[in-house]
């Protein structure tokens, strides 16, 4: 399987909690996809799509290589996937036709997207419609695939997410030269103990952080950005807290090294 098809398809994949649902049809991309992100739960399935044993709106994505459509796959493909999962389609060879686009919305997918890959390949991607057009009620509808306050050693992602506030609060490329960048994360001061605040997912620290800003509770951050869990962390973590938690704590910024940090996804 080509590396460049993988990347593809990495960069395509949607907003997920601390593990992407993935449905790996015909079983040729998974292996290469865990490889570079660990927060996938993949599971291959073959033959007929109406043969699947797949729940309806159960998983975040579904993922084909050199895969040729029709529209039992698509019609099987669009109810498998929860509100805003997506399907992505990565072929090596392949002309982009309107058609294509036409058949994809026909059969209820949204945000389409119909492109020339690599040096003749084509990728179709398709979404399934959100639920609701509440941007935060999407975000929390994400957020709850994962529970509440939990440990680090009871989570088993790789990664977590902290809220960050970072000065000057500008892109790199704006920076004068004797600019330095300073991040500090948000944590909170629980008796004599302080505590840093994580999540498991990006949508879980979205949640917390739009009501907590708009309450006043959460000021001056401006970045979520991803860690390896298994840093050595000096404090302890309080993971995927809720509002309820935090509201009578008081905040606190703690400096922390920006390389430190994992690449964003895109």
């Amino acid at each position: 399987m080509s590396n460049d098809l993988i990347q593809v398809i990495i960069k395509h994949l949607p907003p997920s909690a601390s593990s992407l649902r993935l449905l790996d049809v015909n079983g040729e991309v998974g292996r290469a996809l865990l490889k570079l992100r660990a927060d996938l739960a993949i599971e291959a399935v073959s033959g007929q799509a109406s043969q699947w044993q797949v729940a309806d709106s159960s998983v975040d994505a579904i993922v084909a290589c050199n895969y040729v459509l029709n529209d039992a796959f698509l019609t099987v493909a669009l109810r498998s996937l929860r509100p805003g999962g997506r399907l992505i389609i990565a072929n090596s060879r392949g002309t982009v036709t309107a058609e294509i686009g036409r058949r994809l919305e026909a059969t209820g997918y949204v945000r389409i997207l119909v492109e020339a890959i690599l040096e003749d390949g084509i990728l179709l991607r398709g979404e399934k419609p959100h639920t609701t057009a509440d941007t935060l009620l999407r975000i929390q509808q994400t957020a709850e695939y994962d529970a509440n306050q939990l440990t680090l050693q009871q989570y088993k992602g790789r990664y977590i997410h902290l809220l960050i506030c970072q000065t000057p609060n500008k892109p790199v490329w704006r920076l004068e030269p004797d600019e330095v960048i300073r991040w500090q994360v948000v944590g909170i001061r629980r008796g004599n103990q302080t505590m840093l605040l994580a999540f498991s997912s990006l949508p879980k620290a979205v949640a917390l952080m739009q009501p907590a800003v708009l309450a006043g509770k959460i000021v001056n951050v401006n970045k979520v950005a991803k860690f390896d869990k298994a840093l050595n962390w000096e404090l302890p973590v309080l993971l995927n807290p809720t509002l309820n938690d935090i509201e009578h704590e008081q905040i606190v910024l703690i400096d922390i090294d920006p390389d430190l940090a994992e690449l964003p996804d895109e």
